[in-house]
Parts: structure tokens; C-alpha cells; sequence
């Protein structure tokens, strides 16, 4: 099943089940209860499919990319935070600020909480993974680095529309068979197996709920592999997973 999270025609913004080119509106993610007539999609824009108290993302969790690296396979996720105002969606402009200097696109797979999680044992975390959704984690690689005493995650991943979700989130899906791809201007730049993460999404989640309580709605990227490369304004930059979909923006100078 797919979900997702509209603003219709008349204005009204519902979450729901995606049905062919309708979606039905839910009570809330994951809910059983429906809320009247079937919405057509027609008209409607795509949101990002829900809301998290907490963005998450993760460093460092693919194999390829930390043999390349040179970097020691981590034992607990290595973590930081994305704030609510990066977050966009699909069909979005997204701003590159001049103070960002050089931002990369970071395609990745996306768990999506859908229950309480706290100190959870691994069969917990299994059951508090609601579903999965694309990530484009943008990030100023100036800013990351520019002082030495003190890497900058939260700034340098952290400017409005650096946080890309969507388009749906997907339920009933086995991770280890995707793949991550990301296209800019339809030229694939990486295409990579989730299957060669360092952590397992049960064991991020197990792991990260020893370090605070996860909430439905929660979003956890679980990293990127090879392949992150700089974007410029004009780029329309795609995150496509099978069984997901694609969740698209384009790049705009900030004088546009």
C-alpha cells in the first residue's frame, strides 16, 4: 500500500491511501478509519507524505562508501537532525542560499515510524517501521566543514527545502531488495543496493530509541552511498526508488 498527504483543489490537506488515481482519505497515518468519498489526484499537489517531530539522518551506513572512505564501519548510528522547516516534497523549488557555497544531493531510502518506540528490543523496532519513503538529503558541503573544531551538521543540512520527502510512503515492501537511484536532469548519478547498508533498519531503530523516544511520523534517513555530487540552479534533481516512486525538485538561485 502507498500513502500519501495532499492539498486538494479546494484547499483542504488530507492523508491517505493511494487508490489508482484517487486517494482516500484516513483519520491519520495508518488509520482505519476513512473520512468520506474517495479524492481524485487530479488537481491535487503532493505533500510530504507526513509530518515528523523529528527528522533524522544517518552518516556513514553503506559498506561501498566506507571502504572508499577509509571509515570503520559504525556500531550505532551516527546521527544528526534535520529541522521541520527543511522539510518539502515533491514538485518543490528548492532555494540555494549564497551563503551555502557547494550543496550535494544525497539520494536515500527512508524509514517511517509508525508506532512508539523507546528502548526497543529488535522485534519492537521491527514493528514500529510503519513503511519507507524517498529522501534527497541536501547538504552545503562548505558550510560541513568550514570550521575545524567544529563540524556544522545541523546548519550545513539544515536550510529551508534541504529535507526532501516523498513521494508516498510505501508499507509491505522488503528493503533489501531496493535500489536508491538518483537522476538529475535525467542522467543517473548514483544507483546503489539498500541491501549494502552497514545497519539494518531494525537495528537503526532499535538503536536510536536507546537514545530517544521515536513518535509516528518520525522520518529516519538511513544515509547515502557513492555517488553525492554538487547541484547548481536549473537542476531538477529525482530520487527514485521502485515500489515508491520518485520525489523530484528543482534547484533555484536565490535571486531567481
Amino acid at each position: 500500500m502507498a500513502w500519501a498527504r495532499i492539498k486538494a483543489a479546494d484547499g483542504s490537506i488530507l492523508t491517505g491511501l493511494v487508490d489508482g488515481e484517487h486517494l482516500r482519505p484516513m483519520a491519520a497515518l495508518g488509520s482505519d478509519t476513512a473520512l468520506g468519498a474517495a479524492i481524485p489526484l487530479a488537481g491535487a499537489s503532493l505533500l510530504p507524505p507526513c509530518v515528523p517531530s523529528k527528522f533524522i539522518g544517518l552518516w556513514n551506513n553503506y559498506h561501498a562508501s566506507a571502504a572508499r572512505n577509509g571509515w570503520a564501519a559504525p556500531t550505532h548510528p551516527l546521527w544528526f537532525m534535520k529541522p521541520a522547516s527543511s522539510i518539502t516534497g515533491d514538485g518543490a523549488q528548492v532555494v540555494l542560499p549564497p551563503s551555502a557555497g557547494r550543496v550535494v544531493f544525497e539520494g536515500e531510502l527512508g524509514i517511517v515510524i509508525g508506532a512508539p518506540c523507546h528502548n526497543a528490543s529488535a522485534a519492537e523496532a521491527e514493528a514500529a517501521i510503519f513503511g519507507y519513503t524517498c529522501i534527497n538529503d541536501l547538504t552545503s558541503l562548505d558550510i560541513l566543514n568550514a570550521d575545524p573544531a567544529f563540524p556544522q551538521w545541523t546548519r550545513a543540512k539544515g536550510f529551508d527545502g534541504f529535507g526532501v520527502i516523498g513521494p508516498v510512503i510505501a508499507t509491505g515492501l522488503d528493503w533489501r531488495d531496493l535500489t536508491v537511484r538518483t537522476l538529475v536532469n535525467g542522467r543517473e548519478r548514483q544507483a546503489y543496493p539498500a541491501s549494502d547498508m552497514i545497519l539494518s533498519p531494525v537495528e537503526i531503530v532499535r538503536l536510536l530509541s536507546q537514545d530517544m523516544t521515536l513518535s509516528p511520523g518520525d522520518v529516519i534517513a538511513v544515509g547515502t552511498s557513492i555517488g553525492a555530487r554538487p547541484v547548481k540552479a536549473g537542476d531538477e534533481v529525482s530520487v527514485v526508488i521502485d515500489g515508491i516512486g520518485a520525489v523530484t525538485v528543482t534547484m533555484r538561485d536565490a535571486s531567481a
